[in-house]
């Protein structure tokens, strides 16, 4: 017969002193046998009781049992729903704080994973904007609201109430209804507020994400430095009547939205990429700028969500590229050409290389339209597409400039580079740990000059860095 798994009894650690935050961004402290346990809401410098939930082989996670004594970068978190929605887990840390904590983990990172360490390590970049930064938010209507512990029945129900918002931590089926969110500008609130009203008024079922059953799905809303609003409603099935009622309804309570759409999606999963977009009103698209490039983003189009540090980590990438009037540049990962088309009046022309067909589709619309002719686009996995044949036909960069996702470059793409000997490569990353193994590879030909931390994302422990590697 199995034997059955052995039960966990949890274990109180008492006065412990947070050190720091790992880089999953939960405090890290230690037992009295150095054992390190990870503890969600905690502050560097928090010292509390906590009680451990969970054992692992060579650490412990925890959660606070007793606040014994607050750190003095400990604050009040101004959102109503802190500590229940999945996002901002940072708002009761002073911003001081989390930029030295971002630093330190892009530092560490490049030490230990990329066993390099930079000519100059810069200071962070901090946020000018530390709320209200978000260009994009999507929220999910969900028939399954949480509620908090004053709300719940004496039997304990959490299911019935509908709801708008995210989706609660470890609870995919569940979401948190989002009253007033500090991330992005208004009118953000007002219409994801209005809808969520509207069609409670209705008695419209909000989508089960269980069953498959329900009318509303989700919601989408950028906003743009130049005032403009775009919305996107996905609906389960095509009620075209209670579809009208809705758009309508919202074109007439809100005059300053730009282009309102809709999607039906009948998929199992919420993604509506592969989906045809109805525009309903406006031209189904917003404009945004960069510097003195203009950018068409419809629905489906890939952009930085905080504008105006965009521009600080794009200044930052084209000052350590140090383009020159003859130069030829890759940009490698380019989605729809954002940097691509900001450093084309800076070189002499410059080939985006993406896998995503309407990213490239956005890049070639936007040179167009901004009469850019020096900036060219080609679709395909960066590791196929960057050929010898494809270097035979451009040339041999001066620059490369590469912004992959999480994961990191390929190691096809990795060789490529090593065997093209371009003298500065600038690598831009969402990801301090991917970067600094990526570096490390590239070590055999490259140095790392400088290495910058730039905060996109105030209140989480997400951080952007970018590198410039010189040619040994």
């Amino acid at each position: 017969m199995r034997r059955g798994k052995r039960k966990f009894n949890p274990i109180l650690l008492p006065n412990r002193v947070i050190t720091g935050i790992a880089e999953d961004g939960k405090a890290v402290c230690r037992t009295d046998d150095g054992i390190v346990c990870f503890v969600e809401s905690a502050v560097p410098g928090d010292v509390v009781d906590v009680m451990v939930i969970q054992k692992k082989k060579g650490f412990y996670t925890g959660v606070i049992q007793n606040l014994v004594q607050a750190s003095s970068e400990r604050k009040e978190a101004p959102c109503l729903h802190f500590g229940i929605c999945g996002g901002c887990k940072w708002q009761h840390f002073e911003y001081a704080g989390q930029l030295r904590e971002k630093q330190n983990k892009v530092e560490q990172a490049m030490l230990r994973i990329g066993k390099t360490e930079p000519g100059e390590f810069l200071p962070i970049m901090g946020c000018e904007d530390e709320y209200f930064y978000r260009n994009k938010l999507e929220f999910t209507f969900s028939n399954k609201r949480w509620l908090n512990q004053d709300e719940m029945s004496l039997e304990g129900d959490i299911i019935k109430e509908p709801g708008l918002g995210f989706h609660r931590p470890g609870a995919f089926d569940k979401i948190v209804d989002i009253q007033e969110c500090l991330l992005q500008p208004d009118p953000s609130n007002a219409i994801r507020n209005f809808i969520r009203k509207f069609a409670i008024s209705r008695d419209w079922p909000f989508f089960n994400v269980r069953s498959r059953e329900g009318f509303l799905r989700n919601l989408l809303i950028k906003t743009s430095s130049l005032g403009e609003v775009m919305v996107l409603v996905s609906f389960h099935y095509d009620d075209q009547e209670a579809i009208r009622s809705l758009l309508d309804a919202v074109i007439k309570e809100f005059d300053n939205i730009t282009t309102l759409l809709y999607v039906i999606n009948e998929k199992a999963n919420d993604t509506f990429l592969d989906l045809p977009v109805v525009t309903y009103y406006g031209p189904g698209h917003i404009v945004e700028i960069l510097g003195r490039v203009k950018y068409r983003l419809g629905p489906k189009s890939f952009f930085q969500t905080n504008t105006r540090q965009t521009i600080n980590l794009y200044d930052r990438a084209l000052e350590f590229a140090a383009l020159q009037p003859t130069d030829l540049v890759y940009d490698l990962y380019t989605g729809l050409g954002s940097i691509a088309l900001y450093a084309s009046s800076q070189c002499r022309h410059i080939v985006g290389v993406e896998n995503v067909a309407p990213a490239i589709e956005d890049a070639r619309a936007n040179a167009e339209w901004n009469g850019i002719s020096n900036a060219e686009f080609v679709t395909g996995n960066v590791e196929d597409v960057v050929s010898d044949s494809f270097i035979d036909r451009y040339g041999r960069p001066d620059v490369v400039i590469t912004d992959p996702p999480r994961a990191g470059m390929h190691t096809g793409v990795i060789d490529t580079l090593l065997r093209l000997e371009c003298p500065r490569i600038v690598y831009i990353s969402c990801n301090p740990s991917t970067q600094a193994r990526d570096v490390q590879l590239l070590s055999a030909k490259y140095k790392l000059d400088k290495l910058q931390a730039v905060d996109m994302f105030p209140q989480t422990n997400h951080i952007e860095s970018v590198a410039l590697l010189t040619l040994k």
